[in-house]
């Protein structure tokens, strides 16, 4: 939605603005969602607001067909491996996966670390963020993504330690240097594992 210039000349000290609003409205069929995309503009229309044109679309969910992102996540239909019935699955979207893979980029960057003596000051950096994240996106389907992210923050903690001290150090083995011994030895916060449902999911 755009009312940039009207929040900028109206904004005051002490006064402040929501952030532009993001909502799924849900309907039955396309002919109900077509008239739903219509009213909202409407009342947008009388607020002066406008919805975001690329990012307001319609979206058939069903088994094989298309999804969504909102608020982070990726949501779509998928039938379940053991009950065979079909559920709305959320995980990390891709733009997530990618914002989180530049802040460990940059935490373990090989400048950056090039002093560090002990892996465990970066460890200390990332612990923090990889806990945050993980708790926004733990209670969704996300237990591939999270490996994911586990396996990418070792070979990036296992890079800071092959050059530690700016220097290349010929006797490091990453073999040596699963991801659990940097989780049990050095308090690495792993994220998979953590995954934790709020309650009851129900078939579609």
């Amino acid at each position: 939605m755009r009312r940039e210039f009207q929040v900028r000349f109206y904004e005051g000290a002490g006064v402040r603005f929501p952030r532009a609003t993001r909502l799924v409205v849900l309907c039955r069929t396309r002919t109900q969602a077509e008239q739903a995309l219509r009213r909202v503009r409407e009342i947008m229309g009388s607020l002066r607001l406008e919805l975001h044109p690329t990012k307001t679309k319609l979206v058939e969910l069903g088994l094989g067909k298309e999804g969504f992102e909102f608020l982070g996540c990726y949501l779509r239909i998928v039938q379940s491996h053991f009950k065979r019935r079909r559920y709305l699955f959320r995980w990390p979207s891709r733009r997530a996966m990618n914002s989180l893979r530049d802040k460990i980029r940059a935490i373990t960057d090989r400048r950056r670390c090039a002093r560090v003596k002990d892996v465990r000051e970066i460890i200390k950096q990332l612990n923090p963020v990889l806990r945050g994240w993980g708790n926004y996106f733990r209670t969704g389907n996300a237990s591939a993504k999270f490996n994911a992210i586990d396996s990418y923050v070792r070979m990036r903690v296992c890079r800071v330690m092959e050059r530690r001290g700016g220097q290349r150090r010929p006797n490091f083995r990453r073999k040596d240097w699963p991801h659990s011994r940097f989780v049990e030895e050095h308090g690495l916060h792993k994220l998979l594992g953590t995954i934790q449902y709020p309650g009851g999911t129900h078939a579609v």
